[in-house]
């Protein structure tokens, strides 16, 4: 920078070679460093001005330099925070659909379990149905040889026979 107790700059009205040339090569500008022409040595005042402008040249190189460079980092911020955003985006749709799907294997298994329990509901009330009769023939056939003993008891009482002493299982 310039300091302020300098005497004002005065542009010359010819043309001079620039201090350097900016080449673009796949979208980055690259900075070369080209001659600076030597100051003439002609005054005092001439010199301090190719100085002053030398110096002036090189703070606008490397300012350009700076805001290429902050632009170049925000593009790559933006990118990857795009990328970011699509893979959390693609994540999200991956969960969701997963998650649809547990809960649709959630419900067929709900219908399983209460098909299942219903089938085994019906299972108990036919083995209870088959029990149920079960013990109403073990309780005709209880009744039957009641009344069949009761029948030779009245018998032997009729006849005043005793009854046969292997009480029918090996025989008279």
């Amino acid at each position: 920078m310039v300091e302020a107790e300098a005497a004002p700059v005065e542009f010359p009205k010819e043309k001079h070679e620039a201090p350097e040339a900016i080449v673009k090569t796949e979208d980055k500008p690259v900075v070369q460093d080209a001659k600076v022409p030597e100051p003439s040595k002609s005054s005092k005042g001439s010199l301090d001005r190719d100085v002053a402008l030398a110096k002036l040249e090189d703070d606008k190189r490397i300012s350009f330099i700076k805001a290429w460079e902050d632009g170049e980092k925000t593009k790559a911020e933006n990118k990857a925070q795009k990328k970011t955003a699509e893979v959390s985006s693609w994540e999200n749709s991956k969960k969701a659909a997963l998650d649809s799907k547990l809960k649709q294997y959630q419900e067929d298994l709900e219908k399983k379990k209460a098909e299942y329990g219903e089938r085994i509901k019906n299972k108990v009330a036919a083995i209870h149905k088959q029990a149920e009769e079960k013990r109403a023939l073990v309780e005709a056939k209880r009744g039957q040889e009641l009344l069949k003993v009761e029948e030779s008891t009245a018998k032997f009482r009729a006849t005043n026979t005793a009854p046969p002493k292997g009480f029918g299982c090996f025989g008279a």
